[in-house]
């Protein structure tokens, strides 16, 4: 019996022992594999190609993570939540390394990264802020409240506003578009811009004939041009009758490009009528040729490529077991935690500086002509 009693013990410790191996198989190990060095793949989760700059981000990573040792598994979601969800799903699945998430509803991943998190794979927030889940390691972005400041700077620069304590003159008529709802960038971007702003509001140097002052009357669903085009012609129509719209906040070269076609449809851009003063970002080629040509008047510069350099650097270190480099740990509560981030620097760009672009090899003398 003794005997026998042994083999029983000896067979379920065996069974034991390889339920529990293949449970850590599926876990991936620990959190962050450190001792696996580099090697493996990264899964790349990008919203869209609608964007010509998602479409330089993916590829700046996927080339400088292959640099640094490693495969990329580089997907887009096409602005489609569930495509970027089962896209995750699918990198989780083959077992990559490491995650590195734009997304697309910064409040949709909760329950893939909760999955991500039991695989013992870590993620890295890309540009976006994912929301709603402790299950996000660090955050890589551009100061993104920096942004919106620097585009309120513009106008009042540009408009020559004076003190707003003083007050002066007629008031200039202004019109807010915001990005997308979904995107958690958008506050930042819409608080940095209103930062600046309100006190021209408040002193009435500034007015918006529309009175849709909200960021939620002013949000532009999916970032989309059509959308922006489609309000600015609503705009106009109901707003402005033989009265000038001043300036125009935009957030983003693409929404940019809407907002000067629905001008031009209603008259703007001929000697008589001046484009209005109008804001954008991301530095896109259509929008730096129309800053040349003198419609669109400013972008926000974000060199991505430097964007892909530093997320490579981080996911590398996590990977490694090497420290990780961040300058913020105070700002970026996700609602489950903050997030510690490394934030770079954007630029202002307007007429009298597109040669930066050049000098900086972001673009070729040639691509601007």
């Amino acid at each position: 019996m003794r005997t026998r009693t042994l083999g029983i013990t000896a067979v379920a410790a065996l069974l034991t022992f390889s339920l529990a191996a293949c449970g850590q198989e599926a876990k991936g190990g620990s959190r962050y594999k450190p001792d696996d060095g580099k090697g493996g793949t990264i899964g790349l989760a990008m919203p869209t190609k609608s964007s010509e700059r998602w479409i330089a981000d993916g590829k700046n990573m996927a080339e400088q993570f292959k640099k640094a040792g490693y495969e990329t598994d580089l997907q887009y979601g096409d602005d489609k939540v569930e495509n970027q969800v089962a896209q995750i799903e699918n990198m989780i699945t083959k077992g990559h390394r490491l995650l590195v998430v734009a997304a697309i509803n910064g409040s949709a991943l909760t329950d893939v990264l909760k999955r991500a998190h039991d695989a013992g794979i870590p993620v890295i927030s890309y540009d976006r802020l994912i929301l709603g889940t402790e299950n996000v390691d660090y955050y890589a972005s551009f100061d993104n409240e920096r942004v919106g400041r620097l585009q309120g700077q513009y106008l009042v620069d540009k408009l020559k506003l004076g003190e707003p304590e003083k007050g002066a003159g007629d008031p200039r008529s202004i019109e807010l578009f915001a990005g997308d709802p979904d995107d958690n960038n958008t506050k930042y971007f819409w608080n940095g811009a209103m930062k600046v702003l309100k006190p021209y509001f408040d002193s009435g140097q500034l007015v918006v004939r529309s009175k849709q002052t909200r960021i939620n009357q002013a949000t532009t669903l999916k970032w989309d041009g059509g959308t922006a085009q489609k309000r600015m012609d609503d705009l106009i129509s109901k707003s402005y009758g033989d009265k000038r719209v001043d300036a125009v906040l935009s957030p983003y070269d693409g929404i940019s490009i809407g907002i000067i076609s629905a001008l031009k449809s209603a008259g703007y851009g001929t000697g008589s009528e001046p484009l209005p003063v109008i804001t954008g970002q991301d530095a896109e080629l259509a929008s730096v040729k129309s800053i040349i040509r003198g419609e669109q008047t400013q972008t926000v510069f974000k060199d991505t490529r430097k964007l892909a350099a530093q997320t490579v650097k981080m996911g590398d270190a996590v990977l490694t077991g090497k420290k990780v480099q961040v300058n913020n740990t105070t700002d970026y509560h996700n609602g489950e935690k903050t997030v510690p981030a490394f934030l770079l620097k954007p630029v202002s760009v307007d007429k009298s500086n597109t040669k930066l672009l050049v000098d900086e090899g972001y673009f070729t003398a040639g691509q601007l002509k």
